[in-house]
């Protein structure tokens, strides 16, 4: 994974996840997270969390707005509380969130050090100048809102933060890593995600430490006053900054064929009927859920597996479990809490040293990426169809409420 690894656009969502989606991504998030550290280690943990591409895609696969900046703060509220009964246990820990639980940060963290051993005074450092960063040395036009801070046992981290521009109706995210990070003041983001504002102030560029190093100078010698004067006696243009690769997340709020890389998503479909029957054979003895559970394990088995390519269409991975405003169909509470069941009784086995459940999981993760190349399948609007129509029968909820009562009275929302 690199340092910077890209942007996206955001379009700005408010509202509040309802409970029985937040529990269940609350219990997904946890497990997907014990899945990648099994498999990986704790630090590629940090590692994705930090790339924007498969965060906007974990939040995907766990039933939230696959394209708003409504995924930042789920996912961090979810995983904040999925993941707080396991900290001794993995030793990752989340500290923050949205608003009032971001001032909190700093008190969590020396809290944290103090239990732990870790140094809190210099992690609260490292908060608060991520923040200041964002908020003062890179000025564009977006007002932070949201302060993540997720951190290991041995002091290690990764931020996520978000600001708001609430006249242009967007959001921007930030992400950060501790590694490889050797100045909180030149190039230190992981990745920004955002629309693109045109020019911005961004004092953390490298090419800006010129004008760094100038501006101490001026403060030192002329003061604030003689400063002012003179700016206010030059005209000047600011360079142009340099661009990221960035990921457009569209203003539609409805998922679409062109949102979705079709030939990966035939793989994996192909995948969960080629290894299904072989894999999870008691699975597929459960009238109306079995087949349908193994496309959603497949889509989250390469979130635990996936290389950062994979994630250039977090669309796809809304396939998995819905969304909650019905995006592309409305949450199948059966499949979801059926794929939740497999996920804790493989993490729970390979606990035990029993690693079997864990690896059929990879299996059909490699199996989907094989198949990709020549498989055929539904189109999107076919499959997308397929799954409405299927929705009462798999417990489909959103929240416009359960898909079977909203079927019989006939007031479906508009599609």
């Amino acid at each position: 994974m690199t340092r910077r690894s890209g942007s996206a656009d955001l379009p700005l969502q408010v509202g509040r996840v309802p409970q029985w989606l937040a529990d269940r991504m609350s219990s997904l998030g946890a497990v997907v997270c014990q899945a990648i550290v099994h498999h990986y280690g704790r630090e590629e943990l940090l590692a994705r969390l930090a790339h924007p591409f498969w965060f906007q895609s974990f939040g995907a696969v766990m039933g939230m707005d696959w394209h708003s900046s409504g995924i930042t703060t789920s996912v961090i509220g979810a995983l904040k509380r999925g993941l707080a009964p396991l900290g001794n246990e993995l030793g990752i820990h989340v500290c923050g969130g949205r608003g009032k639980h971001s001032r909190r940060t700093p008190d969590e963290l020396m809290a944290l050090g103090d239990r732990v051993g870790f140094d809190g005074y210099a992690l609260t450092r490292a908060s608060r100048l991520v923040a200041k960063v964002d908020s003062a040395a890179v000025q564009d036009g977006f007002d932070l809102y949201l302060h993540g801070f997720f951190v290991t046992d041995d002091g290690k981290w990764t931020v996520v933060q978000q600001g708001m521009n609430g006249d242009k109706r967007q959001a921007r995210r930030y992400h950060w890593h501790s590694e490889s990070l050797a100045s909180f003041v030149e190039a230190p983001h992981s990745a920004i995600d955002g629309p693109v504002q045109g020019q911005i102030v961004n004092l953390t560029d490298k090419r800006a430490a010129p004008s760094r190093d100038a501006q101490l100078e001026l403060l030192v010698d002329l003061g604030p006053d003689s400063i002012v004067r003179e700016y206010m006696s030059m005209t000047t243009e600011p360079a142009a900054q340099g661009m990221l690769p960035h990921l457009i997340m569209p203003a539609h709020h409805d998922v679409r064929s062109s949102d979705v890389f079709t030939r990966r998503l035939h793989g994996t479909l192909a995948a969960a009927a080629e290894r299904g029957p072989i894999d999870f054979p008691e699975l597929l003895l459960t009238p109306g859920v079995g087949a349908r559970t193994v496309q959603s394990l497949a889509m989250v088995a390469e979130v635990v597996h996936g290389a950062p390519y994979r994630f250039a269409d977090p669309a796809r991975f809304s396939l998995a479990h819905g969304g909650k405003d019905r995006h592309p169909y409305p949450v199948p509470i059966k499949v979801y809490d059926e794929t939740i069941r497999v996920l804790k009784s493989a993490v729970q086995s390979a606990k035990l040293g029993r690693e079997e459940e864990l690896q059929t999981l990879k299996r059909l993760d490699d199996q989907a990426r094989q198949l990709e190349r020549t498989a055929s399948g539904p189109s999107f609007e076919d499959f997308v169809g397929a799954e409405l129509k299927a929705s009462p029968a798999l417990g489909g909820r959103s929240v416009f409420g359960w898909e079977e009562d909203l079927v019989a009275d006939q007031s479906l929302p508009a599609k």
